[in-house]
């Protein structure tokens, strides 16, 4: 008999409008603590059962965000052409060694993403007891929440594993709940089960399920459906042939065609509820919201965020202000790795100061396109550099260019308090509930076009008309500089990168961040930031697995080339 403990707390899954989301603790879709001992013979017997996994499920995905690690999305952005790695000038050089591709960088950093393989498997594990236990649920006659809840267990278990399938490569394959040292899988069998997971979400979950503001952050069968496209796009790319598995019995899985993957986002388009935000920067709270001078809250008149639940939003990572470091991690750690170095300008707060904006990258933005100011801090240009605070936080700051990022900039009030606590009784670390957007209703578009919608060309507009830019003809090259700017810094460059290889090296990726070296400033000492692209070519774009996992593995986890 196994024992196992939910910790079911705060999980968030509120859309919240402009203000709720910076200025109020309490409105969430699970607001409540409820620490329940149970185990395997008392429990997966009811829908309530089912609904507190499902829970948990939800709650194992976004630890992969709300506590320490490096997190896909944030390594995502360091190691393309986008950013650098930046953070203190005394710090360690994690970072740096993630930008080069180069463990000696940081030599003694053996376990980069031990933190991050832990929790995604803790995910998996999660989910894999639902998914295996939904036969022994008494489910309600009639009702489609079966349906619903496995097919929200399997989606986020396909999240999961598409996420560290793209960053090691070479995995573990569990689908059920077993704890025993495997062999790392054939990618293409880790692909099939994504694949799988993705079709019974997108077949099972009611069409109208997960819509509604106080739902949002659950996964629809429209996400479902665009992530399928996603994955379709990515594998067909960085592996130069379509998804499908076949094992040693003869038994082929998860196959998965263009057509396929093309009329999952014309359903979306079709059926979905989703249309684009009309200005781009309303998108982000940073870019959007307008403080109120000396005061704790933003000016309602000026401010134009358009809320989490916003209509271009189709799948997003959900958090609340709420941290303690006593197993309440339910904030959005990424926000304070971001920030600027421990230096606050009101909407803008302090963080750590990663991720510092390659000035190379602003170039890729056409005049008068309007994402550009919404995206980037410009530190001159806004007027921080002549800040009082500014000298200080110059001479701590590594990897410095004048420009970090906009979009996910954490908040601070007029007063100095964090943005989303006005009552100051936290840190800025442990309040920062702007969810984390994986999906956007431009993308759905945008791969629409490149799988060859016959109304391609019309979607390619509609995403440059937004930003105020004419319209271009309907290319692969136009459409990938499109997507370059449309989604910088949201996690999607690098991949996009990546899946250029079209099944062999990965010189998209090497060409591209090679370009991106220049000036910087480490604790206002000039320097260089280089890129070997020898080495960014033998690692095949794949991350370190951590060495730790490899040694208590005794040897059967292999470590991917080009990491020592």
């Amino acid at each position: 008999m196994k024992k196992f403990k939910f910790n079911i707390y705060a999980l968030g899954l509120v859309a919240a409008g402009m203000m709720p989301l910076v200025s109020s603790c309490a409105e969430s879709f699970l607001d409540v603590e409820s620490k329940t001992e149970s185990n395997t013979d008392n429990f997966y017997k009811s829908e309530t059962d089912a609904w507190r996994a499902l829970v948990g499920c939800y709650d194992g995905w976004r630890q992969i965000s709300s506590n320490p690690g490096i997190g896909i999305y944030v390594a995502s952005t360091v190691m393309s052409d986008e950013t650098y790695g930046g953070t203190g000038n005394g710090d360690g050089r994690s970072y740096q060694a993630i930008d080069r591709f180069d463990q000696s960088e940081s030599p003694g950093d053996l376990q980069l993403y031990t933190s991050d393989w832990k929790r995604y498997y803790s995910g998996v594990y999660r989910c894999n007891e639902l998914i295996t236990r939904q036969d022994q649920i008494q489910w309600t006659e009639g009702s489609d929440k079966k349906g619903l809840y496995i097919g929200e267990a399997r989606a986020i278990r396909a999240i999961l594993y598409f996420d560290m399938v793209r960053l090691w490569g070479n995995i573990p394959l569990f689908l059920e709940p077993v704890n025993e040292n495997r062999q790392q899988a054939d990618p293409a069998e880790v692909y099939a089960a994504i694949i799988d997971d993705l079709k019974y979400a997108a077949e099972n979950i009611p069409a109208d399920a997960n819509l509604s503001a106080d739902q949002n952050g659950r996964i629809t069968k429209y996400a479902a459906e665009g992530l399928l496209a996603r994955v379709y796009l990515y594998y067909s790319g960085y592996y130069g042939k379509e998804p499908g598995y076949t094992n040693a019995e003869g038994v082929t899985t998860g196959t998965f065609t263009k057509a396929q993957a093309l009329a999952a986002v014309e359903d979306v388009i079709e059926h979905g509820p989703y249309s684009l935000v009309s200005e781009f920067k309303n998108l982000w709270p940073a870019a959007s919201l307008v403080p109120i001078a000396d005061n704790v809250g933003w000016d309602t008149e000026l401010s134009t965020y358009a809320g989490d639940s916003n209509p271009e939003v189709v799948l997003s990572m959900k958090f609340t202000p709420t941290q303690d470091y006593n197993g309440n991690n339910d904030s959005n750690r990424w926000l304070v790795t971001l920030g600027m170095r421990y230096l606050n300008w009101t909407p803008y707060g302090k963080g750590w100061g990663g991720c510092t904006v390659c000035p190379s990258y602003l170039g890729k933005f056409e005049s008068g396109d309007s994402r550009k100011s919404a995206s980037v801090i410009d530190l001159a240009a806004e007027g921080i550099t002549a800040s009082a605070d500014f000298a200080s936080s110059w001479k701590d700051w590594r990897d410095y260019t004048g420009y970090t990022i906009k979009k996910y900039s954490p908040l601070v009030y007029g007063n100095g308090l964090p943005g989303t606590d006005p009552a100051g009784t936290a840190g800025f670390m442990e309040c920062n509930p702007e969810v984390w957007v994986l999906m956007r209703y431009s993308d759905i578009l945008l791969m629409a076009a490149e799988l060859g919608s016959p109304d391609g060309q019309e979607y390619f507009d509609r995403v440059r008309g937004r930003a105020g830019l004419a319209s271009l003809p309907l290319t692969q090259e136009n459409l990938m500089k499109e997507r370059a700017v449309e989604f910088a810094f949201e996690g999607i460059r690098y991949w996009d990168l990546m899946r250029q290889a079209k099944g062999g090296e990965v010189t998209a990726l090497a060409d591209a961040v090679v370009a991106s070296g220049g000036k910087v400033t480490n604790g206002s000492v000039e320097g260089t930031v280089t890129f070997s692209r020898e080495k960014i070519l033998k690692t095949k774009g794949l991350s370190q697995i951590p060495y730790d996992q490899i040694t208590l593995s005794n040897g059967v986890l292999k470590q991917n080339e080009g990491w020592y």
